[in-house]
């Protein structure tokens, strides 16, 4: 269970937009720190008559005394702390702060003060009863036959062609093939039995072009030319033939749109009708779903662009803060699915440097619009309760399947009240939002 640290915090602000938040650490935090730094320490202790690790908090204390042990449980418990001082002053701080300790007496509370830097004003534009145009989710009969259609594709099967049937883009082909360039067989350019699905891309451009017409028993000279760029350099750029072969052509046959497709389909329905109102059905929901999303975004958006801020020039220390925490984020759903940095670099073809572009791309609308839902929160008042960060804390436990403590571990209640305070505001604008039909 989360316990919202007291920091009695005060903002004074100064010059500009610099300011210094004054806060405190309690005792029950002190306390905890004191055993993380004695923990941290008893192993490097040497006292004659005790060994390493061995030696007690009294006898340490006794011997070197509590102030021995203040840096390192400042440094232990201090990111908790200022983070819910800097949620319980309500700013929204750009960089590091430089951190001052005034009084760390004995009990507590510790006094601290931050010389901190603010991230621009807000000048909230409309936020309330902003109209927003949204998607129909009205489902058509053209989308719908469109998947059933594609529902169709998906049962088709594999069948002969028919004596004199021609080849077409879709079908396949099973031929041998032997190449050559300027007479002279190469490695890798001839093979038997050679299963191809025509228009698929899986050899060199105007290859399987070629073969489109043809039938079973045809003999094709295919002439192509490798790209420059060609993975073989002995082949990039050269003209060769292919002496093809064609033994099979084999066709996609879709079943009919029967009774016996839709329950070879959907075992839950027993007839054609069943299977479009059950799909018609979800093609709706979907398309609600979608549609709703898009709503939402569309209405966050257009209040982050009736606002401003002043100066209208972003801080690089938040724009860089944002460009850090999305690439982690999206190593860390990367790592999720047991895929790390480098092998998703060489499926993809791209690079870190591709993908910091790719997000220092969309970060000032990013960055802007964090600022504009911290400004609606702050005009509504908004202040997460004790119960709704234990909520919050169990949620998502149970959606990364860990224990609740590891979530309070990892994330402080301070950034845990910030994250629910943007949720918010995000759901007042769009409670609050009117949908328009879609011109």
């Amino acid at each position: 269970m989360v316990d919202i640290i007291k920091t009695n915090a005060v903002f004074k602000a100064g010059e500009g937009n610099k300011g210094t938040l004054s806060f405190e650490i309690p005792a029950a935090q002190i306390n905890g720190g004191l055993d993380e730094a004695f923990n941290q320490q008893k192993d490097k202790i040497n006292i004659p008559g005790f060994r390493k690790g061995h030696v007690s908090k009294d006898m340490f204390l006794a011997r070197f005394g509590e102030e021995a042990l203040y840096e390192d449980a400042l440094n232990a418990i201090l990111p908790d702390v200022y983070d819910q001082a800097v949620t319980d002053a309500d700013i929204t701080v750009v960089g590091r702060p430089q951190i001052i300790p005034d009084d760390l007496k004995h009990g507590g509370p510790w006094k601290i003060h931050a010389e901190v830097v603010l991230a621009p004003a807000v000048k909230l534009g409309d936020y309330k009863g902003i109209e927003v145009e949204k998607e129909s989710d009205e489902v058509s009969d053209d989308e719908l036959n469109a998947e059933l259609a594609r529902l169709q594709k998906g049962e088709a099967e594999l069948v002969p062609a028919k004596e004199g049937d021609k080849a077409e883009n879709g079908d396949t082909v099973v031929i041998d093939f032997d190449g050559a360039v300027d007479g002279n067989h190469f490695d890798g350019g001839k093979s038997e039995n050679f299963s191809l699905s025509l228009g698929s891309g899986q050899f060199i451009p105007g290859f399987e072009d070629q073969l489109v017409g043809h039938q079973a028993g045809d003999d094709v000279d295919v002439k192509v030319t490798f790209p420059k760029e060609y993975q073989a350099k002995d082949l990039a750029g050269k003209e060769a033939v292919f002496a093809v072969k064609i033994h099979e052509l084999k066709k996609l046959e879709t079943p009919a749109l029967d009774n016996e497709f839709a329950k070879d389909v959907d075992d839950t329905v027993s007839s054609l009708e069943e299977l479009k109102a059950k799909t018609k059905e979800k093609l709706s929901k979907d398309k609600a779903d979608k549609s709703q999303d898009q709503f939402e975004d569309a209405a966050i958006q257009k209040v982050v662009d009736a606002s401003s801020l002043d100066p209208d020039k972003l801080p690089d220390e938040l724009l860089q803060d944002d460009i850090s925490r999305q690439t982690q984020n999206f190593f860390n759903n990367l790592a999720s699915q047991g895929i790390q940095p480098q092998m998703y670099f060489q499926i993809t073809g791209t690079s870190q440097e591709q993908l910091t572009q790719q997000m220092t791309e969309g970060a000032p609308n990013r960055v802007k619009t964090n600022l504009v839902l911290e400004a609606v929160a702050r005009a509504e008042k908004v202040q997460p309760t004790a119960d709704e960060i234990n909520a919050q804390v169990k949620s998502l436990a149970t959606e990364y399947n860990i224990k609740e403590a590891e979530v309070e571990k990892s994330i402080s209640a301070g950034l845990l009240s910030h994250d629910l305070k943007i949720q918010k505001a995000v759901d007042i604008i769009v409670s609050n939002a009117k949908a328009v039909a879609k011109k």
